[in-house]
């Protein structure tokens, strides 16, 4: 975990620093969440031959890099550092996490219809059920904290976080629908589906990834809205 300074007179005022360090600690929650998700997910997909709890996995590992670049940011104005030095680095993980999901979404789209025309089942996997029914009930209350925290801060880049997290929760559920209905149906055809559904997230943090890249928002990338304070 981070260690917060006590607020001096180099640091943010009381009420600000506060705020500062609720956001700090919100984002180490969700940092420590991803990792264990994306943990989870990618070994339970591997072992399921699930193309959907795979990919879902990988988009954690992106998520945890702009959850990273954005918890840098707000130690350094904890301890009253100046913010100019992180701006490089978020608009080039900006690029990164764009470029990744545009992979990742090539990745599901041919491994999805392989998986389709090969008649590929995968295995009910309990442990991806489990993984997606915690997010969709996680991601939400931490998407709500986040937004209320980075009203009080104006920080656009907290709100796309906030819109990351409620983005990795319409992705649990399109996961939970998609394993559901193999392990309860048999529909082995359910998982490749939902997977190639999984790209309409995807391909639009991709774009919008990109976009904040390109127009200088660095790790502003989960949503127009979000960023533009």
């Amino acid at each position: 975990m981070v260690s917060i300074p006590t607020p001096s007179r180099s640091t943010p005022s009381q009420p600000h620093g506060a705020t500062l360090r609720a956001g700090v600690h919100i984002e180490e929650v969700t940092l420590v969440y991803m990792v264990l998700e994306a943990a989870v997910a990618i070994a339970a997909g591997i072992v399921a031959r699930s193309v959907l709890l795979t990919a879902f996995g990988f988009d954690s590992v992106i998520e945890l890099l702009t959850g990273g670049v954005l918890l840098w940011r707000l130690v350094i104005e904890v301890r009253g550092g100046a913010l100019e030095r992180v701006e490089h680095a978020e608009q080039r993980a900006a690029w990164i996490v764009g470029v990744g999901l545009v992979l990742l979404c090539a990745y599901v789209v041919v491994t999805a219809v392989l998986s389709l025309v090969l008649r590929a089942a995968p295995d009910r996997s309990l442990p991806g059920l489990a993984l997606a029914l915690v997010a969709v009930l996680l991601m939400p209350l931490l998407a709500w904290r986040k937004r209320v925290i980075a009203g009080r801060l104006g920080s656009a880049a907290l709100r796309g976080d906030a819109a990351c997290s409620m983005t990795c929760a319409y992705m649990a559920a399109a996961l939970l629908v998609g394993l559901g209905l193999h392990a309860l149906l048999g529909w082995w055809w359910a998982d490749p589906v939902a997977a190639l559904a999984l790209t309409y997230w995807l391909g639009r943090e991709a774009r919008e990834a990109l976009e904040g890249a390109r127009a200088g928002r660095g790790a502003c990338a989960c949503g127009d809205d979000a960023c533009g304070a």
